[in-house]
């Protein structure tokens, strides 16, 4: 976040309110390393902090008005009543901002109103948690602003309630978490059940390797149906199994249980990815605390393949990204997000990211798709003040 970014959104800041912010902050997009759609099935989750960050001036307000203006969206500053504010009435980026004043007020923390400029430079719709961006540096400001002494974890935890309720887009509470709480040159291991984190050291660059990110161009949405139905199939599948999550069910066990699901394909499918895909998240964290860290590709391939094929969740822009970086000398590639679009992620060695980008250009054009945007996810830190 550099001091030229902040500085224009305070100037911004200034034209639209008449009066300089009480502060800056930033918090950023995230990508997700390994375990994908098992937070909501309490399970575990390996994200680290991207670079690219929502940034927010803001200031208090007195007389119960929220006032909200992005840099990214072609419109005016919107007017609204902080007391007026109403789960799933507003279908526009605002629901994200105010969806978070809403979930304070309704944790019993009493918020006056705001006024509020945004600017992102996180890929909206790639699957990097553009949302979870805005909706922290949202809560971050205004628990420093009304001195809350919320922790990260906590402010996360509102978050993903805005956005479960107030948005009604049914997301588990690994994005939120990421972009509180993560540390630059780590990744995080969150076990999303109690919430319990480690920072694990993940430092491509010393080993002369890097983490590309192709983002696809192709726009998905997570409060669409797809991504629901997915999360009831994991609910449905925790109550045949008996067990209060997917989280519970052995990777020992995987066998048994699904012999039990044999009659219902959907649903074992289901289980069978996130069963894995916990068990996945596991073994990077050993082989990276071992310093194996080049051995985690096969298991970032491994995971692609159950989310193509198991959750099915995949698209063939995704898929010709993983295909083509493989076959161009990737250690390792899938996809990450929420999926039907969204980014790949690819581990590859410094002299050979030249030429994998290259191959996966030329593909898309080959295929007549939109021309990838590629770029290198640096492990990065976490939300903060920044002015």
């Amino acid at each position: 976040m550099g001091e030229a970014v902040a500085e224009a959104v305070g100037e911004r800041f200034r034209e639209l309110y008449g009066a300089e912010p009480e502060g800056i902050w930033a918090a950023p997009g995230r990508v997700n390393l390994i375990g994908e759609h098992t937070d909501y099935n309490d399970g575990f989750v390996m994200p680290f902090a991207l670079p690219h960050t929502a940034v927010a001036a803001v200031s208090r307000r007195d007389d119960g008005v929220l006032r909200l203006h992005s840099a990214d969206i072609d419109a005016g500053v919107v007017e609204l009543r902080v007391a007026d504010l109403t789960p799933e009435s507003d279908k526009s980026w605002t629901a994200y901002p105010s969806g978070v004043v809403w979930a304070l007020r309704e944790a019993g923390h009493e918020l006056t109103g705001a006024d509020i400029h945004l600017a992102s430079t996180v890929p909206s719709g790639a699957g990097l948690s553009s949302s979870a961006a805005l909706e922290v540096v949202v809560a971050l400001a205004l628990n420093d602003l009304y001195s809350l002494g919320l922790r990260g974890w906590q402010l996360a935890r509102l978050c993903q309630r805005a956005e479960n309720v107030y948005v009604g887009a049914p997301v588990g509470i690994m994005d939120q978490t990421a972009s509180a709480c993560c540390e630059a040159g780590h990744a995080l291991f969150l076990d999303t059940r109690d919430l319990s984190q480690r920072q694990i050291p993940f430092d491509l660059a010393a080993e002369g390797m890097r983490l590309l990110v192709v983002d696809t161009q192709v726009k998905h949405s997570h409060s669409e149906g797809e991504y629901g139905k997915r999360r009831a199939g994991c609910e449905k599948g925790a109550a045949l199994l008996g067990v209060d999550a997917l989280r519970d069910v052995p990777y020992t066990e995987l066998d048994a249980a699904l012999e039990r699901l044999a009659d219902d394909e959907e649903v074992s499918r289901l289980v069978r990815h996130v069963v894995t895909e916990d068990e996945r998240v596991e073994r990077v964290v050993a082989l990276l605390g071992s310093g194996d860290t080049r051995a985690i590709g096969p298991v970032l391939v491994e995971g692609h393949a159950s989310l193509r094929d198991d959750f099915r969740i995949s698209c063939p822009e995704l898929d010709l990204v993983v295909d083509t970086a493989l076959t161009s000398g990737a250690l390792g590639a899938r996809m990450t997000g929420g999926g039907f679009g969204g980014s790949a992620i690819v581990l590859a060695d410094v002299s050979d990211v030249d030429a994998i980008t290259k191959a996966v250009e030329e593909a898309f054009a080959a295929a007549g798709f939109t021309a990838p945007r590629v770029f290198e996810a640096v492990p990065s830190a976490g939300a903060r003040r920044v002015g």
